[in-house]
């Protein structure tokens, strides 16, 4: 048995097409290590998992826009963000590891505005071994709001009560990823999701319907983290957005079909209202569409 499972590699259509212009609000791509060398210390690696095979399931799906987000595997190289952007056109947006707000000069940052990057994200996750100081996230946080970026932020395996408060107090547009990190198992009750309704509550702060299948402790069809996700979209939904989060890295099971990570959107919100501003015109605002 692999340590960790690839993505399924025959995505089919969702059982109703979403709307136009949907956006996948965080993906990544990977390619040819010859090419694009991973950190030697990178946990994962998955070069079969290219801008082609995602575009290939965005078009199973019917999804026509999408955030490539860096992945951890590659730190301040973001070459294949930036090749993957190329290749996918206007309707995509990258998302940068904050990592290289530490490592890399401001004209290299100007570099990956021009290709189309909006935002950077923040790892809590130690073991990704990508995590910036407290003095290094507000130092990053600063030059964020210089460039009209929003920050991203992955919370640690429990949540993100252990991080919080690095960033509570930020005034610019700051996107939690994945559920909050919710735990199942308290649903509503989750200190999680209290916090994360609390900052939704602010107006800048918003809130990624990620990541469910995993965070679900029941195992598909994944009902428990329903009312987590409704909370959300109660408590904001005009600061909700949807992510498939392929090719699901670290997977120690079968990821799903992606089609599967659709219809769970559509489980989250049955309201085509609903579906409407989580999917197009949510990220449309906030990854800079002009719709």
């Amino acid at each position: 048995m692999p340590e960790y499972y690839p993505f399924n590699p025959d995505p089919r259509a969702p059982v109703e097409a979403p709307p136009a212009r949907t956006c996948d609000a965080q993906f990544h791509v990977f390619g040819d290590p010859a090419v694009y060398p991973p950190r030697p210390e990178a946990p994962f690696k998955m070069p079969s998992a290219t801008i082609d095979a995602a575009l290939k399931m965005h078009r199973a799906l019917g999804i026509e826009r999408g955030v490539i987000v860096q992945a951890t595997t590659y730190g301040a190289d973001h070459s294949v963000v930036v090749d993957a952007l190329k290749k996918a056109g206007p309707d995509y947006r990258g998302c940068a590891n904050a990592i290289a707000l530490k490592e890399r000069d401001d004209g290299y940052i100007e570099e990956l505005h021009d290709a189309g990057v909006r935002g950077a994200r923040f790892t809590f996750r130690k073991e990704l071994g990508v995590g910036l100081s407290p003095r290094e996230f507000q130092r990053a946080a600063d030059r964020l709001k210089e460039l009209g970026w929003y920050v991203k932020i992955q919370p640690e395996k429990d949540g993100i009560m252990g991080s919080v408060e690095l960033y509570e107090n930020l005034d610019i547009p700051v996107l939690i990823d994945h559920l909050g990190r919710a735990d199942a198992n308290l649903g509503v009750d989750d200190p999680n999701v209290r916090k994360t309704i609390e900052l939704l509550k602010k107006g800048n702060f918003w809130v990624m319907l990620s990541l469910g299948e995993k965070i679900s402790t029941q195992g598909h069809p994944w009902n428990d983290v329903l009312p987590i996700a409704r909370a959300y979209i109660d408590a904001a939904p005009d600061r909700v957005v949807w992510a498939s989060d392929w090719p699901h890295p670290l997977s120690k099971s079968p990821p799903p079909n992606d089609a599967e990570l659709l219809e769970l959107l559509y489980r989250y919100a049955p309201d085509a209202g609903e579906r409407q501003k989580i999917l197009v015109d949510n990220p449309a605002k906030l990854f800079g569409y002009d719709d």
